[in-house]
């Protein structure tokens, strides 16, 4: 049985963070700079889930809605560009779901009911997505050379799921259908609904 997590603070995006990636955040809102706060003297992570109704920035009618499976983001970098604004960055480490979500007092979110999300297993890659591998060495390449941390230094190109996970974060497809590739407990179909994309689109 997966374990079970008490509360988890939350951050809503309009984006889906997977296993393995990097996120990078711009902090001003009181919330999310007590949020970091909290996140840096305890080591813990927080949960980023994608939205799919309301903004980032909490607004007067804040009619907010989101996904109920995210993944924890753990701090890598937290510096202060100018008072009152953090930039952080962050690595997406376990998948996990929630059974439901209130706000503090101050606007943030905290899940409770958290169940973590086994990992994807280490898996081979498959000679038939080699090209896939390929392609995806030679974009991270490309795009490295305009934002180098854009990607860390981690270069699993063997590795099915991370290989899987890397071009779902790339590819200019929606949200809902990023949410919904993250959500697949199969990295290897992960890897063959992304395979049949680039193909179909004559990028392998």
């Amino acid at each position: 049985m997966n374990p079970a997590v008490d509360t988890l603070p939350l951050f809503p995006l309009g984006a889906v963070l997977f296993p393995g990636g990097r996120l990078t955040l711009k902090i001003f809102e009181a919330r999310y700079l007590d949020l970091i706060s909290s996140c840096m003297r305890q080591a813990r992570p927080f949960g980023v889930v994608c939205l799919n109704k309301g903004a980032e920035v909490r607004q007067a009618e804040d009619g907010v809605r989101f996904e109920s499976v995210g993944v924890l983001a753990e701090l890598l970098e937290v510096d202060a560009e100018q008072p009152g604004i953090l930039k952080v960055s962050c690595q997406g480490g376990q998948r996990f779901s929630l059974e439901s979500a209130s706000q503090d007092p101050q606007g943030l979110w905290l899940a409770s009911g958290v169940r973590l999300i086994d990992a994807d297993p280490p898996l081979a890659l498959d000679p038939r997505y080699r090209d896939t591998a390929d392609a995806l060495a030679r974009a991270m390449g490309a795009l490295a050379q305009r934002d180098p941390g854009l990607f860390g230094p981690e270069r699993r190109l063997d590795d099915a799921a991370w290989v899987a996970n890397r071009w779902c974060e790339l590819l200019p497809v929606s949200l809902a259908a990023k949410q919904k590739l993250m959500e697949l407990d199969e990295p290897m179909l992960r890897l063959s609904l992304v395979d049949d994309f680039l193909r179909d689109r004559k990028v392998i």
